[in-house]
């Protein structure tokens, strides 16, 4: 068992636990995480590129970040857990496509957008 599917089983037996199964639909589960991204975005928003390079060595902020970001990937794998969706194999297909889309030669140190692969 890796980690990813032992994290997404103990939270889905947190959740059987509480009866939240009926409030974990995708659709809630969705919002969520969107709002959990919001706040960690909050974290950073008002900081300079500068400061956030160096953002986790203020331990403060650092321990403010480490939860947002569990808070993002705990709501990510249960929604994925919900959709029976695994998630690293989503992730490889993924960088697999985005490999086909972004080739080295073309894209190397550029932020430019590719077109969508047809």
């Amino acid at each position: 068992m890796t980690g990813l599917e032992e994290l997404s089983g103990r939270l889905r037996e947190f959740a059987r636990e509480r009866d939240w199964e009926q409030f974990h639909t995708p659709k809630n589960l969705a919002m969520a995480l969107a709002g959990e991204v919001g706040e960690l975005l909050a974290e950073l928003q008002w900081l300079t590129p500068e400061e956030t390079a160096t953002v986790m060595k203020d331990e403060a902020a650092a321990g403010r970040l480490r939860s947002e970001l569990a808070d993002v990937m705990t709501y990510l794998v249960r929604l994925a857990d919900v959709l029976d969706v695994d998630l690293v194999e989503a992730a490889h297909a993924k960088l697999d496509e985005n490999g086909r889309r972004y080739s080295v030669d073309t894209y190397r140190g550029s932020a430019r957008k590719a077109p969508p692969l047809v």
